[in-house]
């Protein structure tokens, strides 16, 4: 009998690498997203809305599924959303999986989450995790990424985009603090594995490699054949420099808490690699496609 896996997101970014994973295991791939109409004509997927407000609905939407992987989530508050909303509706996930009998969670985090954190976005990760343990599913497994890079991402690619488009770019302090991303592929290959297991686990879903930001920044410069100067600048100001783009953009590129945790080297690891693809190797072998055009979250995630 095939099994039937759910999958939040699976038209997203990592929710699609991890979707397009599971047929090649024998398995159905249902989805529940807050974007239905956005679903390819042609997919093999079944698409069904990601309904919060309907309990009743979400329990029904994953009655029949062994897996659940979940890689809902918000990057910053817009509008009505929130971290906080964003815990109430992990929570109201949980418990319909719990409900509908679903065996087993995957479900990706974030490094370093801590219920003290003073960022409400690594915050807000430590309070689902704590939800999911309380959820009363036979078994779970976390993956803490931290960050992401590969496919549609966005991060590097605006780096990118700005570093072919700007005279000077901006590192807050000395671009000292250190970051291990994973490439996208390598993160859902990992979630994919720890949804064959029994076990309830937490891992960190890192990279083979830490590099410093300026170092990130510099492979990028490099990579695009950039002129733009790296000027060191106080943490304090890329904020308000983030936020005067981001009015042009149309765009959030960058938080203030986003900054002051990175600062804070919690995008860093010194767990095991996880993953195989080495950062600075991708951003050369994609050299003529990075910072081609800019990727919006806001276009992605709130604008229809």
């Amino acid at each position: 009998m095939t099994q039937l896996d759910v999958v939040t997101g699976a038209f997203g970014y990592s929710g699609a690498a991890i979707a397009s994973r599971l047929p090649s295991g024998g398995h159905q791939v249902r989805t529940l997203t807050g974007h239905p109409g956005r679903a390819p004509a042609s997919t093999p997927i079944e698409v069904l809305p990601l309904n919060f407000a309907a309990p009743d609905e979400l329990r029904q939407s994953l009655t029949g599924a062994h897996t659940l992987y979940n890689t809902y989530w918000v990057r910053f508050a817009h509008g009505r959303t929130s971290h906080e909303t964003a815990v109430t509706n992990s929570q109201a996930l949980f418990t319909a999986a719990a409900a509908a009998g679903v065996q087993r969670i995957v479900h990706v985090s974030i490094t370093n989450p801590s219920a003290t954190a003073a960022d409400s976005y690594f915050r807000g990760k430590a309070q689902v995790e704590s939800s999911l343990a309380a959820s009363g599913v036979r078994s779970y497994a976390i993956a803490r990424p931290a960050v992401l890079f590969g496919g549609d991402g966005v991060l590097l690619n605006n780096i990118a985009y700005l570093l072919r488009r700007l005279p000077v770019f901006a590192i807050g302090g000395n671009g000292s603090y250190r970051l291990r991303p994973i490439h996208v592929d390598d993160l859902a290959a990992l979630c994919v594995e720890l949804g064959t297991r029994q076990d309830t686990v937490t891992v960190d879903a890192v990279g083979p490699e830490s590099v410093t930001f300026r170092h990130l920044v510099e492979e990028i410069k490099t990579a695009v054949a950039s002129r733009s100067a790296l000027v060191p600048v106080p943490g304090a100001a890329i904020a308000l420099l983030a936020g005067a783009l981001g009015i042009m953009l149309r765009d959030t590129l960058l938080t203030a808490d986003e900054y002051r945790s990175m600062a804070a080297g919690l995008a860093d690891s010194s767990a095991p690699a996880t993953g195989t693809i080495v950062l600075t190797d991708w951003i050369r072998d994609h050299s003529n496609d990075l910072g081609r055009h800019y990727a919006s979250e806001l276009d992605r995630h709130f604008r229809s």
